[in-house]
């Protein structure tokens, strides 16, 4: 009752903000907001600066006037036309996350009480002026006492506990909706909101954006066309991260790249292939590739910096993306449909044929084609059509990839607007598949399992002793009820996966033992 309590007392709050830039018709949807939905309606403001604006605009105005959770928020929402629409999605995309700076004083005492020691102690230089200020953190650039050149990123003070106070609004808001509608439930808001908490909570610790860095710099060593920082670790705690400082030109600065000498094509080329390699190879990857976060250095190399949201996919998720990628680039659209169906993705009560042609209506308008002669918003209300009428659900494990590949693609329109980035890494995800999915490859995986199987051997016939013993024994069964069932069903599991010669070996030292 009191959270309940709490979370309506913050909806009339956030009532109040979006009435002043008149943006509060999301309350139309969201329950218990409509009984304060008349009230907030006579505090609209009748500003002359928000009449041009469309009512995204407007939204995004309010949700970064409401913090950093709600900044969060809106960035999670462009990525979602299914659940908004195409426009206002567009709309929140452009959500600058920017906040203004806490003093650098503050910055210093974070560091101080987190590192254990006095600045003197740990850096030579520490400019209390921010070079970038976000909605989680803002980073002073220093020099360490051994005299190298760092980057220096701290939370701001008090930012766990605004943002756990919202997140358990969105939580429980969440959970209503799809309680109260649903039509919504195929779309997992919960999922979503889980996915969006999760990844702020890693935000929350710059020690685990360390790792990320370390990470992704190792998955890249040896490669003259990508760079991380290194990670000053001895100057990294939770509310602290410490990095080589790294600069170049931004990505979006065509201009300033083409003065330096840069082969645009080139650099296309390597962001593909770099993109590829992330979520391909290593099934580790950037999700927040906005051009503030790209340069190019003097090698034409690109380097990234902050590391706080990853994405990860399971090496079978990688394989269905890779088979539906590829499959896609050579208009095969039958394979399409058949590998959303075999991941589970397409419920198999539908149509594998109607969803082929639904395949070839999105595939089509693409193929070949420039990304300047691509509405990618017409592309996604198509998809988006596509998986209501086929019934998916949402798979919040690919948010944050269909996030980076709209940032990804974006980066590549700044950089050249004829040219198609994704055909681009055809070449590499061609050879990739030929490693990974050929038939060699599957031999391989399929003496992997025989290999995994036979390791497993000695523990089931362990079990099947057991059981075997239980049920000759009789009456005197070692075994809670439940635990021997669960133990029954885990081991015909794994029966199922046997092969038959196996399995009969298994049988006969049983029957020895018994015997």
């Amino acid at each position: 009752m009191l959270r309940a309590l709490r979370n309506l007392l913050r909806l009339v709050e956030i009532a109040f903000i979006l009435a002043r830039f008149d943006a509060f018709f999301p309350l139309e949807y969201v329950p218990f907001a409509r009984l304060i939905y008349p009230a907030a309606r006579l505090l609209r403001r009748r500003d002359a600066a928000l009449a041009g604006l469309r009512p995204g605009e407007r939204l995004a105005a309010a949700l970064h006037a409401m913090g950093p959770s709600f900044i969060k928020l809106g960035q999670a929402l462009s990525i979602r036309a299914d659940l908004i629409g195409e426009t206002l999605a567009a709309d929140l995309a452009a959500l600058q996350d920017r906040l203004p700076p806490f003093p650098g004083e503050q910055a210093r005492r974070t560091v101080e009480t987190e590192l254990g020691q006095p600045i003197a102690a740990l850096y030579r230089a520490f400019d209390d002026r921010p070079v970038a200020a976000a909605s989680i953190s803002q980073v002073h650039f220093a020099e360490t006492i051994e005299g190298g050149e760092v980057a220096v990123k701290v939370l701001r003070p008090g930012i766990e506990a605004a943002f756990a106070r919202d997140l358990d609004l969105f939580v429980w808001l969440a959970r209503l909706a799809e309680r109260t509608q649903p039509a919504l439930r195929r779309l997992k808001p919960v999922a979503v909101v889980e996915t969006l908490a999760e990844t702020v909570r890693q935000e929350m610790d710059l020690r685990l954006e360390a790792a990320a860095a370390s990470e992704l710099r190792a998955n890249f060593a040896g490669d003259p066309g990508f760079r991380v920082p290194l990670v000053d670790w001895q100057r990294t705690g939770r509310r602290v991260l410490t990095l080589e400082r790294v600069g170049g030109i931004r990505v979006d600065d065509r201009a300033g790249l083409l003065a330096a000498g840069h082969d645009i094509h080139a650099l296309m080329a390597n962001a593909a292939g770099a993109f590829f390699n992330q979520v391909f190879r290593d099934g580790f990857f950037h999700a927040d590739l906005h051009p503030g976060n790209l340069f190019i250095d003097a090698s034409g190399a690109i380097v990234v910096v902050d590391f706080g949201i990853m994405g990860r996919l399971d090496r079978r998720t990688r394989y269905y993306l890779a088979d539906m990628l590829l499959a896609f680039l050579t208009g095969d659209y039958r394979r399409v449909a058949e590998v959303h169906f075999e991941a589970g993705y397409v419920p198999a009560r539908q149509s594998i044929e109607a969803f082929a042609q639904a395949c070839r209506s999105i595939g089509e308008p693409i193929l070949g084609r420039p990304i300047a002669e691509i509405s990618l918003g017409r592309l996604l209300a198509q998809l988006f059509q596509v998986t209501e009428q086929f019934q998916m659900e949402t798979q919040p494990q690919l948010l944050l990839l269909q996030k980076t590949m709209v940032l990804a693609e974006g980066v590549g329109r700044l950089l050249d607007p004829g040219v198609n980035m994704w055909s681009l890494a055809q070449p590499l995800i061609e050879e990739w598949m030929r490693e990974n999915r050929g038939p060699e490859a599957r031999l391989r995986d399929a003496a992997g399992d025989v290999v995994a199987t036979l390791e497993r051997l000695p523990a089931l016939v362990r079990d099947l002793q057991k059981l075997g013993a239980a049920i000759t024994e009789g009456g005197g069964l070692p075994l809670h009820p439940d635990t021997l069932a669960e133990l029954a069903r885990r081991d015909a599991i794994d029966l199922l996966g046997l092969p038959l010669w196996i399995i009969a070996l298994a049988l006969a030292a049983i029957a020895i033992s018994l015997w």
